[in-house]
């Protein structure tokens, strides 16, 4: 018998967020982050329940391949790859499968119109992206103006939309840098404006930004890290109730009696204080479930919390059971979500790693079981 570690991504719970994103934002159309297969929670099966449900209008995705991935899957919605794709092969893949492209300078420009004349056609929208702070990619704004001229002068380019990234919207130590930011970019789209004419979609509120600036929401927002339960930071304004996106569990594959001072695990880093009761579980750094959460960690079974001894291995972990345990070879452990009255959530996970909600779940890797429902 085998105890698989499997990842439930809670459809439902997802669902539940992007229509308290719609509903915070009114009016404006909303553009889900499914990147990174979905922050890892199952990019397809995440993009066919907001396709079903119209809980969001657009979606975005990192790379051609991912765009690609999510037109092979039948979903039709619009697709923003929300950089520049380089290079004749991918940008001509991403226009034959109406995947929109983001152009940042004449190059990608140039290679967008030479994609779109190959494949024949025609009034093909493309997004520019601004920077107006993060300093990863984009135009300086003030050359944005006739980097949009330069589009319209291709005959095969619309500009469609323009956009920017804020780095720091989801901390009140951010607020005069972010405020600063939609001030730019509101300038720089009414200057983009008087040469190119009005722009159909201008976008900028990320996650941060959707619970904490309204002034940044223009026509479209673009969330990502609370779509799938999280705050982008702990102190970001808990202005749309979240609900968890995934739920990690494992079950117990071993117990045995451990005696006071022996160690257990590599390293030797943990001893028993006590008499105790040792419990295996079938999972490790190889599942995702990251070494940082060694000697740190906990679990929950039964609605009990038990935390990890020793370091987290490759394939599996050590939970320390007291010395008079409750607990028996396959029952089943929470390592992300709730149990009884307790809960472990991502955000929990991410502080004892000492990072951030994103790379929890983005972590998780293929040999883990995924499932799918409410």
């Amino acid at each position: 018998m085998t105890y698989p570690t499997t990842a439930r991504t809670l459809l439902g719970n997802i669902e539940h967020n992007l229509r308290g994103i719609s509903k915070r934002v009114g009016d404006r159309l909303l553009l889900a982050a499914v990147k990174a297969n979905a922050y890892g929670h199952g990019a397809v099966p995440v993009a066919r329940m907001i396709e079903r449900t119209g809980a969001a209008d657009w979606l975005g995705v990192a790379t051609v391949e991912e765009g690609l991935e999510l037109r092979a899957a039948g979903i039709t919605l619009p697709i923003l790859k929300l950089s520049q794709a380089r290079g004749s092969d991918d940008v001509t893949r991403a226009l034959a499968a109406e995947v929109t492209l983001t152009v940042v300078d004449e190059a990608s420009i140039i290679e967008a119109e030479r994609a779109a004349c190959a494949l024949g056609l025609s009034d093909v929208p493309v997004h520019l992206k601004v920077d107006t702070g993060m300093r990863r990619v984009g135009v300086e704004p003030s050359d944005a103006p006739g980097l949009a001229g330069r589009v319209g002068q291709t005959g095969r380019l619309r500009l469609q939309g323009v956009f920017s990234h804020l780095p720091i919207s989801d901390s009140p130590a951010g607020d005069a840098f972010t405020r600063q930011q939609i001030e730019l970019f509101a300038r720089t789209v009414a200057a983009i404006e008087s040469v190119a004419g009005p722009i159909q979609l201008t976008h900028l509120a990320n996650s941060g930004a959707v619970l904490g600036h309204p002034d940044a929401w223009f026509d479209l927002v673009r969330p990502g890290i609370m779509i799938y339960g999280s705050l982008p930071d702990p102190l970001a304004q808990r202005t749309v109730d979240l609900r968890l996106g995934l739920r990690l569990t494992t079950a117990v594959s071993f117990v045995k009696p451990v005696p006071r001072g022996e160690t257990v695990g590599y390293g030797r880093t943990w001893a028993a204080p006590r008499d105790t009761w040792i419990a295996t579980i079938p999972v490790g750094y190889g599942d995702g479930y990251s070494r940082l959460l060694s000697n740190r960690g906990r679990v929950l079974i039964d609605g009990h919390s038990y935390p990890i001894a020793g370091r987290v291995c490759m394939d599996q972990t050590m939970i320390d059971l007291g010395p008079q345990p409750a607990v028996a070879v396959g029952d089943q452990v929470v390592l992300i979500g709730r149990s009884g009255d307790d809960e472990i959530t991502v955000a929990e996970v991410a502080e004892t790693m000492g990072t951030i909600p994103y790379e929890v779940t983005c972590l998780i890797t293929g040999r883990v079981t995924r499932q799918y429902g409410e």
